[in-house]
């Protein structure tokens, strides 16, 4: 799990060319959060991000989701 973080608003239809990112837009700056398999993948979104013009602020690796605590199912019954 990867947040890249890039300066400035960017639109619904702009951020979709970032395909499998969850798109969270703030007043100054637009977080891209997603699973990136390998570097590959990474190295390849942020050349998107290089290509589209957006400016790169950070890219910042994600502590992974607890699956006990995402699946919806109790352990305790």
């Amino acid at each position: 799990m990867y947040r890249i973080c890039v300066r400035g608003r960017v639109t619904e239809r702009l951020g979709s060319a970032l395909e499998g990112m969850r798109l969270e837009a703030g007043a100054t700056e637009t977080a891209f959060t997603g699973e990136i398999r390998d570097q590959s993948q990474l190295y390849g979104l942020l050349d998107r991000v290089r290509d589209l013009g957006l400016e790169l602020v950070s890219v910042q690796p994600q502590p992974a989701a607890d699956p006990r605590t995402t699946t919806g199912i109790r352990k305790d019954l």
